[in-house]
């Protein structure tokens, strides 16, 4: 079971050892030079555009869906009492490597401004095959930034396996609590099935994820109905097979190779209004009370629309720990709603500043076609801004391309991962480039 902030602390944070930094710094620096044709790009978003006709918000309605409790209970009666996310990092055996270690090319899809203070490489075998995915942090689970007595960074990943089902989805689970060894182990996304009694796994790019409280919330890829699935950090089920199959096998159970599977507990379907909003990156925002979850959602350069943000509030009912604010009919509804110019978004943030009455959002933008560095925005009511870098002020600044944010922050820092790269930048660092 969890061993939140009620248990002791066990202050393993060392400082990052010189070479790391020192790499992590030199490597951004050095990475490759943006080429005359990326030279500086106007293609400035403008200011964003607030959302407020019921025509407008309806399309951003969720509607949750709970697994029900006889379903869980009955898969973890079959598989074995859950274990929690310190039995997962206590077994993490694969470690990632540092910055100095990453080959060139890897090193590549980091920023180029601002530079990234932490950097690491994802092991090659462990992930060949496997498409990067989001990221989150125990900054967001807990206000101490702590699960229990550790710092954990979870890591999406996913593949298409083959099946006419279409792929696999996984989290990684690393240990964080020492900068200068990460270590991991991983655990596949699972959805019960027949009453409980099997589950199949998460068909879908997990491209946006937040883990808030107790809760691990995951973005559903455009072939579903499900806008979101959600997961219970106490419900990590132990696999008894090491088989390539997924689910129940003959003598026990499977996770492609995994030693744990999550299943969902509860998913947010889409609204049934016309140009229904399908979340493609979201995040937590802290600075907010209470808490909000920001989406954006991913519409390609050549679009012919504006692309929407939104926020929903997450509930401050203890029975809901973690999950979004809802009605009586399960219905989500989205408090803050804007369009932006901004396409290709694959990453969100929203952050109020102290004594700040409104907030800024910052997006990630891939190049358009996913090729070349990405752009990183900064953006409110009354216009946008772009980090800018190199003598032509280009803003193909950001990482290639440009995945998630997550803002850890009791750090300052900003997470996100990239290729092979899982990297942080100080918040700071961003708001210095973009003055």
């Amino acid at each position: 079971m969890k061993q939140r902030g009620r248990h002791r602390r066990r202050r393993r944070g060392r400082a990052v050892r010189a070479t790391l930094a020192a790499a992590a710094l030199a490597l951004t620096g050095a990475a490759t030079m943006i080429s005359a044709s990326q030279a500086t790009v106007a293609d400035d978003p403008g200011a964003l555009k607030p959302l407020t006709s019921a025509a407008e918000t309806d399309a951003l309605r969720l509607t949750e869906h709970r697994v029900p409790a006889a379903w869980l209970d009955r898969l973890s009666s079959a598989m074995g009492e859950p274990v929690g996310v310190d039995a997962v990092l206590d077994s993490a055996d694969r470690t990632l490597r540092g910055a100095a270690d990453c080959t060139t090319g890897e090193r590549e899809a980091l920023p180029v401004s601002p530079a990234a203070t932490r950097a690491y490489c994802w092991d090659d075998a462990d992930t060949a095959g496997w498409r990067p995915g989001a990221v989150t942090t125990s900054g967001d689970a807990e206000a101490d930034g702590r699960w229990g007595a550790h710092r954990v960074v979870l890591s999406a990943w996913s593949r298409d396996d083959g099946t006419p089902e279409g792929g696999l989805a996984r989290v990684s689970f690393v240990d964080a609590d020492d900068a200068g060894r990460l270590s991991y182990a991983s655990a596949l996304l699972a959805v019960p099935v027949d009453g409980g009694q099997d589950y199949r796994g998460l068909a879908s790019p997990v491209s946006g994820m937040v883990w808030y409280q107790d809760k691990l919330l995951v973005t559903s890829g455009a072939g579903d109905r499900e806008a979101l699935f959600v997961y219970d950090m106490d419900r990590i089920q132990r696999v008894t097979t090491r088989a390539d199959a997924v689910g129940r096998v003959p003598g026990g159970w499977a996770a492609n190779g995994h030693p744990y599977v999550l299943p969902a507990v509860a998913s947010y379907r889409l609204s049934a209004a016309d140009g229904a909003a399908r979340p493609g990156a979201i995040s937590l925002d802290r600075s907010t009370v209470p808490a909000g979850l920001v989406a954006s959602e991913r519409v390609s350069a050549e679009g012919d629309r504006p692309t929407r943000l939104w926020r929903y509030a997450f509930s401050t009912d203890p029975a809901r720990s973690g999950l979004p604010a809802a009605d009586s009919a399960g219905r989500v509804e989205a408090v803050e709603a804007y369009e932006t110019g901004a396409a290709e978004v694959g990453g969100v943030l929203s952050h109020r500043p102290p004594g700040a009455d409104r907030s800024d959002w910052y997006l990630g933008r891939a190049a358009g076609g996913q090729n070349g560095r990405g752009t990183l925005w900064r953006l409110d009511t009354e216009g946008a801004r772009a980090v800018e870098c190199g003598a032509d002020h280009s803003q193909r600044c950001w990482s290639r391309p440009a995945g998630s944010l997550s803002h850890w922050a009791q750090t300052g820092e900003v997470w996100s991962q990239s290729g092979h790269m899982l990297f942080a930048v100080p918040l700071r660092s961003v708001e210095d480039a973009l003055h």
